[in-house]
């Protein structure tokens, strides 16, 4: 399967390197562009050092660059940690489509400060979701969740680091495998 991943920062690098780790065909990486002055972002970092071709543009509303998204004749997209609105003509380009992580068990957190939230609320449960994203703010079909407890001593950092971030990677490899034997669900949010 051609896998273009598209995120930033290290959980996208994370996702990155698992898949080439384990042989997926990625045959390119979208990425946020640096505001001048900036460090490189630590996914197009990995993306260079394995001699990927790397996109960066600033809005994906402009037709130039979905025709380029759509040359890539993706299988599937693998957005890992996207804050950058992408139309559903990117979105639905790959075969497959695209599937996108979300740190929060959707649709209760959707948005920023989804990690916040459970925490502030006094909740024992959050976790994260796999979705097949759409043209509006975290409300696509969901692929698969994955829960993690919240113990009196969580913090944001605790909780993301220890458990979301780490669950993160292996549930969009799970979700990739789905993908590929045809049988990833597309659950209806439930509102």
């Amino acid at each position: 399967m051609r896998i273009v991943v598209h995120g930033q920062q290290a959980f996208g690098k994370s996702v990155l390197d698992a898949l080439i780790e384990r042989g997926e065909d990625v045959i390119a990486v979208y990425c946020a562009p640096e505001k001048e002055g900036q460090r490189a972002d630590p996914l197009r970092e990995a993306a260079e050092a394995h001699n990927l071709p790397i996109y960066q543009p600033r809005s994906y509303r402009k037709q130039e660059v979905q025709d380029e998204f759509s040359a890539l004749n993706a299988d599937l997209c693998v957005m890992a940690y996207v804050t950058k609105f992408v139309p559903e003509e990117v979105l639905n380009a790959p075969t497959h489509g695209t599937i996108q992580y979300h740190p929060s068990l959707l649709p209760k957190h959707r948005g920023p400060s989804s990690i916040n939230w459970p925490i502030i609320q006094g909740s024992a449960k959050t976790g994260l979701t796999i979705f097949w994203p759409d043209n509006g703010l975290d409300t696509g079909p969901v692929l698969l969740q994955k829960e993690v407890d919240i113990t009196d001593t969580d913090t944001l950092g605790s909780i993301y680091f220890n458990h979301l971030f780490p669950l993160g990677v292996e549930a969009m490899l799970e979700a990739v495998d789905m993908v590929r034997a045809g049988t990833a669900p597309k659950i209806v949010q439930d509102e």
